[in-house]
């Protein structure tokens, strides 16, 4: 009767886990919608912002070249590292961890300085635990996401480039597929490379160009950050999006296996009373047998 009693605690405690996986897998799934919803408002806001910098950047004389456009040879690496502050999200974290990991040790092999931006604490556990150099954290960013707050990571980020003399940063980070599929992405913020864009000539072909007031320069100087800013706020949706999605994943994973542990233990129960009652049977008949001998 003892082992009947473990077993019915143990089915209720697993009853009770699933009740809370499918719970999480709710809330993950209604996130899911509002992250999927903000990331394609943002899009066609950035398509433009890249076209007019690309516009500007590429009528910039070679002595106007601007400091997050200039290339130089790679010497100093920083790898912005965008993970979530919590867990239960199945392989999401694991996966950005690993992938900065190998990056920084590849470059490592080459003769780079590596340097680290950390944002969520899953990155910056991991990557304190491999005594990494970590320029600066944020933590708590996914609580109250914003415009500014991504203004301030991406403020942050180009001081960093600017002043502590890197040549490249890396922006690690799961772009959204779907709610069952996340892609690991490891790409260039800075220097900023612009895009080629097309729509900017007359007739015959001949390329147009505007009257800049107060200057090219001062307006790159104006669109190259808010670009690094948008890029980075992008890169937090896609986050949050991935997120949800590995979240809402694993839960119904969760969930599927507490059903099926459930069924299990039911069967073990089933048998161990039979067992019980076979057992008691037994007795029973085998007293009554002596009382007659």
């Amino acid at each position: 009767m003892a082992n009947l009693k473990a077993i019915r605690k143990r089915i209720g405690s697993v009853k009770n886990t699933q009740k809370i996986t499918r719970a999480m897998k709710m809330v993950a799934a209604a996130r899911l919608r509002r992250a999927q919803q903000a990331i394609t408002e943002l899009r066609p806001y950035a398509i433009k912002t890249m076209e007019v910098l690309s516009s500007v950047a590429s009528r910039a004389g070679e002595e106007e070249v601007h400091p997050l456009l200039a290339r130089r040879e790679r010497k100093k690496v920083l790898i912005v590292a965008l993970t979530s502050d919590r867990g239960l999200a199945g392989a999401f974290n694991a996966n950005i961890n690993k992938a900065a990991f190998r990056k920084w040790k590849e470059l490592e092999a080459q003769g780079v300085d590596v340097g680290f931006a950390v944002i969520g604490r899953k990155a910056r556990d991991y990557l304190r635990r491999r005594n990494a150099k970590i320029e600066f954290e944020f933590t708590g960013v996914f609580e109250n996401l914003s415009v500014l707050k991504a203004g301030e990571i991406g403020r942050a980020i180009v001081a960093e480039y600017k002043t502590d003399g890197y040549d490249e940063v890396l922006l690690a980070y799961n772009e959204f597929k779907s709610a069952i599929s996340q892609k690991i992405v490891l790409e260039p913020l800075l220097p900023i490379v612009p895009h080629s864009v097309g729509g900017d000539e007359g007739a015959g072909g001949a390329s147009v160009d505007f009257i800049y007031e107060p200057s090219k320069v001062a307006l790159l100087d104006r669109l190259l950050p808010m670009y690094v800013e948008i890029e980075i706020f992008r890169a937090l949706l896609e986050s949050i999006a991935s997120e949800h999605g590995a979240r809402m994943t694993a839960m119904d994973n969760a969930t599927k296996n507490a059903s099926e542990l459930v069924g299990k233990l039911t069967l073990a129960y089933n048998r161990a009373r039979q067992a019980a009652i076979t057992t008691e049977l037994m007795e029973i008949i085998g007293g009554a047998e002596a009382l007659k001998g």
